[in-house]
C-alpha cells in the first residue's frame, strides 16, 4: 500500500479549489462582465445588442429619478448605520448582563430574520397599515383618535421611512444576536480587573466590551453599507418604488428599466452606477478604519 506524501497533498489542494473557482466564474465574474458591456448597448433582451457608447449613462443623468434613487440609498445606508445597531448593541447589552430567560429572548428576536420578506411585508401592509382590513383601519372604525390615521406607505413623505422601520424590524434583532456572541468571547478577567479597579457598569460597557468587539461593529457596519446599496425586496413588495417616485431605490429604477420598459442596456447601466457608488462608500470606509487603527497602535 503506497503513502501519501505531503507534496501529493499539496498537488491535490489545487483541484480542491477548483469548484470553487469555477462557482465564482460562472456565478459573479460572469454576470458581472456581462453587465459591464450591456451598459454600452441598446438592447431590450431580443436580438443582438447594439453599440452605443456612454449614452445610457448620459440619458441617466438626465433623469430626476436617478438623483431621487440615490438619495434614498444613502438615507438608507445612513439610517441602517444608526438605528438598528444601536439597537443590536443595547439589546445585546441587556441579555449579557441580565441572564434570566436570555435563550428564549435571543431566540424571539432571532425569529424576524427566518421569516420570508413577502410574508413580513403582507403583515405589514394587510394586517397592520391596510386602512380597512388591518389595525390601522380598526383604530379608525372605532373611533378614538380624533384624526384619521393614513396607511404610510401610500404617503409621498413617509413611505421610504416606513419600509425602513419594516426592514429594520427584522434586522436588529439579527445583529443584537451576533453581538451578543461576540460579547460572549470577551475575556472575563479583563472584566473582572475592570470591577476591581472601579469600573462600573457603563465604564465596563463603554471601555471594556465595546473596545472588545470593535471589529465584529465594524464589519457588521461595513455588511450594511453593501446590503443598503442592494436593498431591493422590501421597497418592491411594499411600495414598488412609490408613490410618485418617493421611495425609488437604485435597485428597483434597476429592475423597472429592464423589466418592465425593456431597456436591459439602461438597466445595465444603473446597475453599475449602483455598484461603483456602493464600492466608492465601501473604500472610503475601509480606508478611514484602517488609518483610525494605525493612529490608535
Amino acid at each position: 500500500m503506497s503513502k501519501i506524501t505531503l507534496k501529493d497533498w499539496q498537488s491535490s489542494d489545487k483541484l480542491f479549489i477548483l469548484p470553487a473557482l469555477l462557482i465564482n466564474f460562472s456565478i459573479i465574474l460572469v454576470p458581472a462582465l456581462a453587465t459591464i458591456y450591456l451598459s454600452f448597448t441598446d438592447w431590450n433582451g431580443l436580438g443582438s445588442p447594439k453599440f452605443n457608447g456612454l449614452y445610457n449613462f448620459i440619458t441617466l443623468l438626465h433623469n430626476p429619478n436617478f438623483y431621487t434613487a440615490i438619495i434614498n440609498n444613502i438615507k438608507w445606508t445612513i439610517y441602517f448605520l444608526i438605528v438598528p445597531i444601536i439597537l443590536g448593541l443595547v439589546i445585546a447589552v441587556v441579555l449579557l448582563f441580565f441572564r434570566r430567560g436570555k435563550t428564549i429572548f435571543q431566540s424571539i428576536f432571532f425569529i424576524p430574520q427566518i421569516i420570508s420578506p413577502v410574508v413580513i411585508c403582507a403583515v405589514f401592509s394587510s394586517m397592520i397599515l391596510h386602512p380597512r382590513s388591518g389595525i390601522l383601519g380598526y383604530i379608525n372604525s372605532i373611533g378614538i383618535l380624533p384624526f384619521k390615521l393614513i396607511n404610510p406607505l401610500t404617503q409621498i413623505g413617509k413611505s421610504l421611512w416606513t419600509c425602513m422601520f419594516i426592514d429594520c424590524w427584522h434586522w436588529w434583532g439579527f445583529l443584537a444576536v451576533v453581538f451578543l456572541a461576540a460579547m460572549r468571547q470577551v475575556d472575563e478577567s479583563i472584566i473582572e480587573a475592570a470591577e476591581i479597579d472601579g469600573a462600573g457598569f457603563w465604564r465596563k460597557l463603554l471601555f471594556v466590551i465595546i473596545p472588545s468587539i470593535k471589529g465584529n461593529i465594524m464589519f457588521m457596519m461595513l455588511m450594511t453599507i453593501i446590503w443598503s446599496f442592494l436593498t431591493f425586496d422590501y421597497i418592491w413588495i411594499l411600495t414598488g418604488g412609490g408613490p410618485a417616485n418617493s421611495s425609488e431605490m437604485l435597485s428597483t429604477l434597476s429592475y423597472r428599466a429592464s423589466f418592465y420598459v425593456h431597456d436591459v442596456g439602461m438597466g445595465s447601466a444603473i446597475s453599475l452606477v449602483m455598484s461603483l457608488l456602493a464600492g466608492i462608500v465601501i473604500v472610503f470606509y475601509v480606508r478611514m478604519q484602517l488609518q483610525h487603527e494605525e493612529e490608535a497602535a
